[in-house]
């Protein structure tokens, strides 16, 4: 690596389905789905040790990374 690259080695996730759900949460949140929120956050539940909610949050920033792609304006008006 060079001195100005911003690459970075994250730790590989432990939990694969973990991750899988923050990926899924992540997408429900920015669609507004607030049913689907609600299921994945059940099924999450606050029971979990930390390594697998630290899995699902690392699903969340892997989606949130991604930049949401800009809506046109409507022309046709």
């Amino acid at each position: 690596m060079g001195i100005f690259s911003r690459k970075q080695d994250p730790e590989p996730a432990r939990n694969d389905e973990m991750v899988e759900l923050g990926r899924e949460y992540a997408i429900a949140r920015r669609h507004r789905d607030t049913k689907a929120m609600n299921r994945i956050m059940r099924q999450v539940g606050n029971d979990k040790d930390v390594t697998d909610l630290s899995d699902f949050r690392a699903g969340q920033k892997s989606y949130d990374s991604i930049p949401p792609i800009p809506r046109g304006r409507n022309r046709r008006r």
